[in-house]
């Protein structure tokens, strides 16, 4: 199996490509000057030792150079062996509010940006579980499904913001569904759901998608954020706290009631968010306390890497380079 390690290096690659468009267009702008003077031919026989051929060999070199520089800082890599590791864990699916109301600032910076501190250190203690992400706000969708690879689910993680669902309110009991939908349903247990959501304008539905969700084996643990005395919600787009008809600021409160009923119909935790380690250290023990299922995952776990040949190579391309003299030798 073949992979690069570091992928963010491969812009390097399109250097080469601009620098040759720009080298094409001076040589065009060239020759165009070059036929002011008279046939392209015998105004060159006037420039002794001149050999366009030669400067190009060396401005590829260089290109060549670079894309080598490009490929060995990305470092392809070979795995040799293929492992078959057994992993002890469960399924979690991670629901996160997304809606308007948590840019409300009663928790620093906002509750979305601490709801997505929360998920970054609850991922580090998740280690040998599969974890999806379930976005919501008016409507639920999944943005990551069940995996083991954290890395696609920060990068979207990074990304959820409240302009990702257009509608708005908090559907809880949607995105309990959406979460439900993503486990095995043939299976009894091994599977959690983490709530996470300020709680307010929920739908009505959520009572039975927590019976759905219980009949089926799946604990929910819920994590309130925002405070219960309320904040005015930021809008970003008017550069000020969203108000109502009235003009008045519409103040956006935790509603504890209902996220400390769904964790506790349906054997879960609730926990209000103030302190992002030690809420993650909560729910990680909790979680890592269940009954938990072998897992058993294919993965290369050696590698051999090869960027020394790469940039060996471009290191004897850009010696050689200057070795070629770029007007002919004078008789």
């Amino acid at each position: 199996m073949l992979r690069f390690q570091y992928m963010s290096f491969f812009w390097l690659l399109f250097v080469p490509f601009v620098l040759g468009g720009i080298y094409l267009i001076y040589l065009s702008y060239r020759k165009r000057q070059i036929k002011k003077f008279g046939d392209i031919q015998r105004v060159e026989c006037l420039m002794p030792g001149h050999s366009l051929w030669r400067k190009g060999i060396r401005f590829t070199l260089v290109m060549m150079a670079m894309v080598a520089i490009g490929v060995g800082l990305a470092n392809l890599q070979a795995g040799k062996r293929s492992e078959k590791v057994r992993r002890k864990g469960i399924d979690v699916m991670i629901a996160l509010d997304v809606s308007k109301s948590m840019l409300a600032k009663d928790v620093s910076p906002n509750r979305l940006e601490k709801a997505r501190l929360l998920i970054y250190r609850l991922l580090e203690k998740l280690g040998n579980d599969r974890v999806g992400l379930v976005l919501f706000a008016g409507r639920a969708y999944v943005s990551v499904p069940l995996t083991v690879d954290f890395s696609a689910l920060k990068m979207n993680l990074s990304t959820a913001n409240s302009d990702l669902v257009p509608t708005q309110g908090t559907v809880l009991g949607e995105a309990i569904d959406m979460s439900r939908q993503c486990f095995n349903a043939k299976e009894t247990k091994y599977k959690s759901i983490v709530l996470i959501s300020d709680g307010e304008d929920h739908d009505e539905g959520v009572g039975d998608a927590v019976k759905q969700a219980v009949s089926e084996g799946i604990m929910i643990h819920t994590v309130g954020i925002g405070s219960p005395e309320g904040s005015p919600i930021w809008d970003d787009e008017m550069h000020q706290n969203k108000v109502d008809a009235e003009g008045k600021d519409v103040i956006s409160k935790l509603n504890e009631e209902i996220l400390s009923d769904i964790a506790s119909k349906a054997q879960g935790i609730y926990q209000r968010l103030q302190n992002a380690e030690q809420v993650a250290n909560i729910l990680g023990k909790q979680i890592s306390s269940t009954e938990q299922k072998n897992f058993g995952e294919s993965i290369f776990t050696d590698y051999d890497s090869y960027f020394q040949y790469f940039l060996g190579f471009s290191l004897l391309i850009l010696l050689i380079e200057p070795m070629i003299p770029e007007k002919k030798l004078l008789r």
